[in-house]
C-alpha cells in the first residue's frame, strides 16, 4: 500500500452522538487515516462500505435493519482483510465473540473504553496497513491474520489456507520444510531491518516466506536448501543483536507437521512470555515438564507422573523444579490453574462446568468452591467484574 494515501475508516452506529463522537475527538491524520463516511445503521453502513471500500470499519453491534455482527460477516467475505473493531455494551459480550471468530480485530465497551485502547488498536492497524511485507501486502496481511486467529482460537480458516500454501508456493519439488519462529522485540528493529542490517537480504533469503506476528514474533519458513544459509544469517543478525532469539522445527513433510509445528512454536513462545524464560534458561526436562503441563491443562499431573515422562527421580525433579521455576510444584500447579481459569472466565463464555473441566478441577461445583477460595470471589462474581458488569453478579 502506498504509504502516502490515507487509510479510509467507516464508522456505524445508531446513536449520533457516537458517531459525532468518533468522527471529532479521535485524531485521525496521526495514524494516517480519513473518515470517510458514518452510517446510523447496519444497511447504510453495507452500502457506504461497498461504495468506499473502507480498510478499518468501526461498527456497533446492536442496530437496526441490520446488526454488526451481520455486517462484520459480509465486510470479512467481500474483503478479508478489513480491519473491524466492535463497539459493544456489557450485554453483547456474547455477540462480540462471534465477531472475533468472524475475524474481528478487537472489541471495545461503549460504556467504559479508555482513548488508549483505541489508539493502540489504530496505531497497529496503521503499521500492519502501510507496512509491506515480502510476499504482496494483501498475501502477507492475510496470512498474518489468519494465522493469529486460529492461534488464538478465534478462527479455523489456516489450516485449509496452510494446505494450499504446502500444495503450491511452498512446495519446493517436495523439500523438507523448516519452520522459525523469530523474536526481534529487544532489538529496536523487525527482521526485515535486521537482514537489511547485516547486508545479507539478496543471499536468496527472500525465496521463503515471512509471516508477522503482532509486533514481537514473526514466522519465517524455508525449504531444506536454504536451511544452513538460514542459520548462517540468523547468528550473522545475532552478532548486531544479542538478543535475538529463535526456535525452529524441522524437516517437516506433511501439511499437518507443519500444522503441529506452528502449534508447538506459539505454545513455547507463550510460556517464555508468560515466564521470562526461554528453554535455554531451564534444564531441559524441567522445560519439557512445564509444557506438558501447558499443553495439557486438564491432565491430573503428580509430582511422580510428570517426573517418570521427564526422566527424573521424584525427589530430584522436585529439588530441580523448586531450584528452575521458584516455586514447588504444588504451588506452580495452584497458580498455573487459576491462571487458567481466570483467563477463561474473563474471555470465554464457557460454563462453570466446562471451565471445571478445561483446568482438571472436576464438576463446576468444586470449582467454584475452589476458585473463591484462591480469590475470595465467586467465578460469576469476577466475571461480572471483568466484563463491567458487577451488578449481574449472584
Amino acid at each position: 500500500m502506498d504509504t502516502a494515501k490515507k487509510i479510509k475508516v467507516l464508522i456505524a452506529d445508531d446513536e449520533s452522538i457516537v458517531r459525532k463522537g468518533l468522527r471529532s475527538t479521535v485524531a485521525w491524520e496521526r495514524f494516517g487515516m480519513e473518515v470517510v463516511a458514518d452510517a446510523p445503521n447496519g444497511m447504510k453502513a453495507w452500502e457506504a462500505f461497498l461504495e468506499y471500500r473502507p480498510e478499518v470499519v468501526i461498527t456497533d453491534i446492536v442496530m437496526p435493519e441490520m446488526d454488526g455482527i451481520e455486517l462484520s460477516r459480509k465486510v470479512k467475505e467481500t474483503a478479508e482483510d478489513t480491519r473491524i473493531i466492535l463497539l459493544s455494551c456489557h450485554r453483547d459480550f456474547e455477540y462480540a465473540q462471534q465477531g472475533m471468530r468472524l475475524g474481528a480485530s478487537g472489541y471495545l465497551l461503549k460504556t467504559a473504553f479508555e482513548d488508549e485502547e483505541l489508539e493502540e488498536m489504530l496505531e497497529k492497524f496503521q503499521r500492519e496497513l502501510s507496512v509491506p511485507v515480502p510476499e504482496t501486502p494483501q498475501d502477507g496481511e492475510r496470512l498474518e491474520t489468519l494465522l493469529f486467529s486460529w492461534l488464538n482460537g478465534r478462527s479455523d480458516k489456516f489450516p485449509a489456507e496452510l494446505a494450499k500454501l504446502h500444495e503450491g508456493p511452498w512446495h519446493y519439488n517436495g523439500q523438507p520444510l523448516h519452520i522459525y519462529l523469530i523474536r526481534t522485540a529487544e532489538c529496536g528493529s523487525s527482521w526485515n531491518g535486521l537482514l537489511q542490517d547485516a547486508e545479507q537480504a539478496e543471499c536468496g533469503m527472500c525465496e521463503g516466506t515471512l509471516i508477522p506476528y503482532g509486533e514481537e514474533y514473526c514466522y519465517w519458513i524455508v525449504s531444506d536448501s536454504l536451511r544452513e544459509a538460514a542459520n548462517s544469517l540468523l547468528v550473522e543478525c545475532k552478532s548486531r543483536c544479542g538478543r535475538l532469539q529463535w526456535s525452529r522445527r524441522g524437516s517437516l513433510m506433511l501439511t499437518e507437521d507443519l500444522k503441529e509445528a506452528f502449534l508447538s512454536l506459539h505454545k513455547e513462545a507463550e510460556l517464555e512470555r508468560i515466564y521470562g524464560v526461554s528453554g535455554e534458561d531451564w534444564p531441559e526436562p524441567i522445560w519439557k515438564a512445564v509444557h506438558l503441563l501447558h499443553a495439557n491443562p486438564a491432565a491430573d499431573w503428580s509430582a511422580s507422573d510428570l517426573a517418570e515422562e521427564v526422566g527424573l527421580s521424584r525427589s530430584h525433579f522436585s529439588i530441580l523444579f523448586k531450584k528452575a521455576v521458584g516455586d514447588s510444584f504444588i504451588a506452580f500447579q495452584y497458580k498455573r490453574k487459576l491462571r487458567l481459569a481466570s483467563g477463561l472466565l474473563r474471555d470465554t463464555t464457557l460454563t462453570m462446568q466446562e471451565i471445571a473441566e478445561r483446568t482438571g478441577l472436576g464438576d463446576s461445583k468444586y470449582f467454584s468452591k475452589w476458585f473463591k477460595r484462591c480469590t475470595g470471589q465467586t467465578p460469576s462474581h469476577y466475571r461480572a467484574q471483568q466484563k463491567g458488569d458487577a451488578s449481574q453478579t449472584v
